[in-house]
């Protein structure tokens, strides 16, 4: 029995070890470039073009398989999004005002450097609708680059790069919703508000049902995606509606527990792998149901999802993203204005932004610097934001229409995330240690 519990134990450090999804990621992006520029190209292309319909008598929804996994898949991964950033509002360093400031002042530096250096170097031209591209931060790699350094940067940088981090998927989702919606069918669009401020009564009412929530998110995804505006900003304001309170205090778990306990002992303790008699079993469940109310439903679908979008909904979109065919003179890419915009934008804007900016707020007063944090580790983990992957990815399939901009913009993003993950990881290795 011991053996399973650090079994159990293990696969638990395992799933939720930054560099384990940071390395699953990582390899479903080499192997899509390798498959995309390999003798099976065409297959990558065809695979991912393949139409799939969904359908419910009258009601049809049609799709290729790319758009199944950026539009459908990547709504879970932006559920789970929006579960940390309720979290992170509720009891984490988004917490309060004072505690707040330094990441929150620092990620609207990192989105606003950036986007402007990128208009900048584009002067006007076609490619200036992607200057959503370099605002993103994959907040994986990001992390995943920090666990890489271990104990040479403070455990309170983490927390600060978290927070800039979840600031910023914020940004990202208002840039997707305001900046990167064409066309709004107002029907489909109040629809879908009905249904979420439903959940929202749901929520106020203290319904608890993950099927009821799954089936209204479902339908609030449904009327975005018709409505114009993307769906994945469905998903995310779905997030915001599942309960985040226990139904139970720590002194009454304990209390219910010891009873649970104390009637299992006048039953008799199983005393073998075998069936339980069925009084023991009603203790048992009603040992699970007490534990069950001591969770916040938020918390127990943070845990459930996060190993399906690590393991999962992200190499997926990596596999299905990052297949780009290296053709043509390389030049051109190095040379076109969106790819100079993208990597000044996530390599120098994104440190400067970041780290410009926690810096005037904490001389103007506004915030503190963390302990045991100094002014290289900041802009040090401003370059790691630099590193925008699976975001700027996703922002970059919105923002541009010619599919060259997309190729350039892909290849961008990709050397830029590395240039950033170098950088980065050179600022903090040098930075002194207290």
């Amino acid at each position: 029995m011991g053996t399973d519990a650090n079994e159990r134990a293990g696969w638990y450090a395992l799933l939720h070890h930054p560099l384990a999804g940071v390395g699953l990621l990582s390899a479903a992006t080499v192997a899509a470039l390798v498959w995309a520029n390999s003798p099976w190209g065409a297959l990558h292309e065809a695979l991912f073009s393949t139409p799939l319909r969904v359908g419910l008598g009258d009601l049809e929804l049609e799709k290729p398989l790319l758009l199944w996994v950026n539009d459908g898949l990547m709504g879970i991964f932006f559920f789970l999004v929006g579960l940390e950033i309720k979290r992170e509002l509720l009891a984490g360093e988004l917490n309060g005002l004072r505690q707040a400031a330094l990441p929150a002042i620092a990620a609207v530096g990192g989105m606003v450097v950036p986007a402007g250096l990128y208009l900048l170097v584009q002067a006007g031209g076609p490619g200036a609708r992607g200057w959503g591209v370099p605002m993103a931060t994959d907040i994986a790699f990001a992390l995943g680059a920090l666990a890489v350094l271990g104990r040479r940067v403070p455990a309170a940088l983490k927390v600060f790069l978290t927070a800039v981090a979840i600031v910023d998927d914020i940004g990202a989702v208002l840039v997707i919703a305001v900046a990167y919606t064409d066309t709004i069918v107002l029907v489909s669009l109040l629809a879908g508000l009905a249904l979420f401020a439903v959940a929202i009564a749901a929520n106020r009412f203290d319904v608890r049902s993950p099927v009821l929530y799954f089936l209204l998110g479902t339908a609030v995804w449904l009327a975005f995606l018709q409505s114009g505006v993307h769906a994945t900003v469905a998903a995310l304001l779905m997030a915001l509606t599942i309960p985040a309170r226990t139904r139970i205090d720590g002194e009454g778990l304990v209390r219910e527990v010891r009873a649970h306990l104390a009637r299992l002992h006048e039953v008799g303790l199983p005393s073998d792998t075998r069936l339980n008699t069925p009084a023991q079993q009603g203790v048992l469940t009603a040992v699970g149901e007490t534990l069950e109310r001591s969770e916040a439903p938020l918390q127990r679908l943070e845990h459930a999802l996060h190993p399906v979008v690590t393991f999962g909904v992200l190499p997926l979109f990596a596999l299905a993203n990052a297949g780009v065919r290296l053709d043509g003179d390389p030049t051109e890419v190095v040379t076109d204005p969106i790819a100079i915009g993208i990597v000044v934008g996530l390599v120098v804007g994104k440190p400067i932004g970041i780290g410009g900016f926690a810096r005037a707020a904490v001389a103007l007063g506004l915030a503190d610097l963390p302990e045991g944090v100094r002014w290289r580790h900041v802009f040090g983990a401003g370059a790691l934001a630099g590193i925008g992957f699976t975001m700027a990815l996703f922002i970059g399939s919105l923002a541009f229409d010619d599919p060259g901009a997309v190729v350039t913009a892909k290849l961008a993003i990709v050397g830029a995330s590395v240039l950033s993950a170098a950088v980065g990881a050179s600022l903090l290795a040098r930075a002194p240690q207290r």
